[in-house]
């Protein structure tokens, strides 16, 4: 069947004249295929047990790792709207031109890409930031700028699992459209702090590493790098952490940086202070004035502490232009908690280079992985929460309409309410109900019943009480 639809699937992208030869051949790899499915008949069981475990780096959701997952993404939510900004969502399957860009990224070649049946080229999203462009494009001129934008989305790539690292992820994305300066940095550092802030993490625990792409143009541009070179220096020098200095400077090599560019290069990503950094380039140097600013702000909101000026940072996508920055463990145990900077060219690029579609955007992504590696290191994931108020149960079998009728006179009020759905001793419903965290257990019996009350045992109190039904 496969072969057959495959074959199918050739024939259809091929260029076929006359077109009714084409839809003969496509017609006659159908009935094909057709024929192989009747003849082979229904797969015999084998005997074997399904695989219990999801596809390799991918994830379960019960309910108690869903709890807490919706505990995270509610601080999502919670911190962008307090800053004012607005959730938008796209098609978690995009155009895989969307992602495949020629800088030699880690994450063209990570991709969850295929052809659909129509012969389209597609992708799962591997990050939300070009979903954004693409749809701000789409909007063009009735876009009100500046847009605040935040999202809470599922990404893909198809890379080694480690720690904090998966093949599917949740992204949290604060994307500012239309803010030339760094004030709109600001903010969303100022946002990733309140965020650590309300999951119980202090500056203490965590740094939030600042530099600029500007910072490394500046020093290529001293050395003579060509400007085309730029993107896959930053795609190489990016890298440091993970492969050191002598691999970095083997690759710039490789893409034609000379030997004393590469050592100054390397120098300047060595820098860990603005002075440092403007005794190479000047104080009156574009990094230098914005990266000043930047503290300045910073020191207003209040979140200076959080931060740290390291050259290194660069990130690995081509399409950032200014500061770019990460969030990191401080015990180094961890690999980045999130990343952004500032992409102003992302826009036109993707308009096919028309400058009069541009506009400077800034934002960063946030996963969920490495951030609840940390959070649970710390203890400071939260316990089981209460998911019923009320747990009901019926004690005459014929009384069961009469206690569902309870239920939903409790439902209706806004309580949430846990029906026994069957026959149980009472000590299991006890269990149940302290498993559930209810505040409180009503059965219904029919002594209590025929006076038109309830028997209410008040769990946390250890008390009880017969009440009646208009007080519940």
């Amino acid at each position: 069947l496969r072969l057959a639809s495959l074959r199918g699937v050739r024939l259809a992208g091929r260029s076929c004249a006359p077109r009714r030869a084409c839809a003969r051949a496509a017609a006659a790899s159908t009935k094909e295929g057709q024929r192989a499915g009747a003849k082979a008949g229904p797969q015999k069981p084998t005997g074997s047990a399904v695989d219990l475990k999801p596809p390799r780096g991918t994830r379960d959701f019960p309910p108690e790792e869903m709890r807490a997952r919706n505990w995270l993404f509610g601080a999502f939510h919670e911190v962008a709207r307090s800053f004012g900004f607005e959730e938008w969502d796209a098609p978690v399957l995009e155009s895989e031109e969307l992602y495949v860009r020629k800088a030699g990224e880690e994450i063209t070649s990570q991709l969850f890409n295929f052809e659909d049946k129509g012969g389209r080229r597609v992708s799962l999203r591997p990050e939300l930031t070009p979903s954004l462009t693409r749809i701000a494009l789409a909007k063009g001129a009735s876009l009100p700028l500046p847009a605040k934008w935040y999202a809470v989305g599922q990404c893909w790539r198809y890379e080694r699992t480690t720690r904090g690292r998966r093949r599917e992820h949740y992204q949290w994305n604060m994307d500012v459209i239309g803010a030339a300066g760094v004030s709109a940095e600001a903010e969303l550092l100022a946002a990733i702090a309140a965020l650590f802030t309300k999951l119980g993490l202090s500056a203490e625990d965590v740094g939030i590493k600042v530099s600029s792409r500007k910072l490394l143009q500046g020093v290529a541009a001293k050395y003579g790098v060509e400007d085309d070179l730029f993107a896959p220096v930053c795609i190489a020098v990016d890298k440091l952490d993970k492969i050191g200095a002598e691999k970095v400077s083997e690759e710039l090599a490789e893409l034609g940086v000379a030997t004393d560019a590469a050592e100054g290069i390397l120098r300047a990503l060595a820098m860990r202070s603005l002075d440092d950094l403007a005794e190479e380039l000047g104080e009156e140097s574009e990094v230098v004035v914005e990266l000043r600013e930047l503290w300045a702000l910073c020191e207003g909101y209040g979140i200076a502490d959080w931060l740290v000026f390291d050259a290194s940072v660069v990130r690995g996508l081509a399409y950032y232009t200014g500061t770019v920055f990460e969030a990191f463990d401080r015990a180094g145990e961890l690999r980045a908690i999130c990343g952004g900077g500032r992409y102003d060219t992302l826009l036109q690029t993707m308009a096919g280079g028309r400058e009069d579609r541009s506009q400077p955007m800034v934002g960063f992504g946030f996963g969920d992985a490495v951030i609840m590696e940390l959070l649970s290191d710390k203890g400071l994931l939260p316990e089981a929460a209460s998911t019923a108020d009320d747990v009901v149960a019926v004690m005459d079998a014929e009384l069961r309409p009469q206690a569902l009728g309870v239920a939903a006179r409790l439902r209706a009020k806004g309580r949430r309410v846990d029906v026994v759905l069957d026959k149980r001793k009472f000590k299991w419903i006890i269990r149940q109900a302290e498993r559930v965290g209810a505040q409180r257990l009503l059965l219904v019996g029919q002594t209590e019943w025929d006076e038109g009350k309830v028997r209410v045992k008040n769990l946390a109190e250890r008390e009880e009480d017969d009440v009646p039904l208009d007080e519940l």
